[in-house]
């Protein structure tokens, strides 16, 4: 039985813990980090942006976590295909990024002599504006991107504890946010206003422990000229109370149960499938990138396959309509760290 937090109030009690453990269709819980109960060093804070077209896509991270501190940017070319990413790491930031208490409000941003980057939330709008040169090694990369999202947009949030004490992580997945703007790259312009872009934010809030794995599918698009999207994963932490999986049509979110990610064990760029255990998700998906990172820095460890491509399918909704997926654009990633 998953339970579904329905009430508004604080995370964190004053002993560090959860006041309510489940998911939401809105951030109903305010994060209260001056309740946390453990080291800055161990606090996980991030806001991570990916928007996506059929041509091509870009993602965005601000993270302070604790002891390290990420700016990262990714490039996407499905004509190519290829990517670029360039990462910035900063020590011990330990807060010093000033990331919100909520996905309502609040700015975030990066500036040094290489790179700005900036999150802007105005009312319905969310404004990421980048300048970073030399992000091909060669050229800069500067533009906007402007994200629709509705006040009705129902999305994703999850509240879920970790079997250590004082452990824990606050999620919430924004899909299908519109997208619009524009990224020029020396003499190319990657025009989002020409094509029908889409944008999610993954806001996550924690203190996480240091080994962990997770997986995470997620779409955003359109059937039958209806938003559509969905966030698929799991892999971390005591999720008896709840699954992170969800569809979103027409603005609004219906509750999945169970989801298993079946990877190939010889290549991440062969063939997926997905199932579920309620038959409600089943899906095939046909890789185009692997962007693949495998660091390790000094305590640090990272390997990461964020594997895009399409999906094609079927959903059930609560309503028991059945959807088809035909070849939507997302991605699934499989991550393990030790952090």
């Amino acid at each position: 039985m998953q339970n579904e937090i329905i009430h508004s109030g604080e995370l964190l009690n004053i002993n560090g813990d959860l006041t309510q453990k489940g998911w939401a269709k809105e951030l109903l819980l305010h994060y209260n980090r001056p309740n946390i109960r453990t080291s800055k060093l161990k606090i996980k804070e991030w806001d991570y942006y990916c928007i996506l077209n059929e041509k091509f896509g870009v993602a965005f991270t601000i993270a302070d976590n604790g002891y390290i501190g990420l700016i990262s940017i990714t490039l996407l070319d499905f004509l190519i295909p290829t990517q670029w990413t360039k990462t910035i790491l900063i020590p011990f930031p330990l807060g010093k990024f000033n990331m919100p208490s909520t996905s309502h409000k609040g700015n975030v941003v990066y500036n040094n002599k290489k790179c700005r980057l900036e999150f802007i939330k105005e009312g319905e709008y969310r404004y990421l504006k980048v300048n970073i040169k030399e992000f091909n090694k060669v050229d800069t990369l500067e533009g906007e991107i402007t994200l629709h999202q509705p006040n009705n947009l129902e999305s994703m949030v999850i509240a879920t504890p970790f079997y250590k004490k004082h452990r824990f992580y606050y999620n919430q997945k924004i899909n299908c946010m519109k997208a619009y703007g524009n990224l020029i790259l020396g003499n190319k312009n990657y025009n989002f206003n020409t094509i029908p872009s889409f944008g999610v934010l993954d806001w996550g809030r924690g203190v996480w422990t240091y080994s962990n794995k997770w997986y995470w599918g997620s779409l955003s698009g359109t059937i039958n000229n209806q938003s559509f999207g969905f966030n698929i994963g799991y892999g971390f932490g005591d999720t008896s109370n709840a699954s992170e999986n969800m569809l979103f049509y027409k603005d609004k979110a219906h509750k999945l149960d169970k989801v298993t990610f079946v990877i190939p064990n010889d290549s991440y760029v062969k063939p997926w499938t997905f199932t579920s255990n309620d038959n409600r998700f089943e899906m095939n998906f046909d890789p185009i990138i692997d962007r693949h990172s495998n660091s390790n820095i000094l305590v640090i460890k990272s390997n990461q396959h964020q594997v895009f491509g399409y999906y094609s399918g079927k959903v059930i909704l609560d309503s028991g309509q059945e959807l088809k997926v035909n070849n939507l654009l997302g991605f699934a990633e499989e991550v393990t760290n030790r952090w």
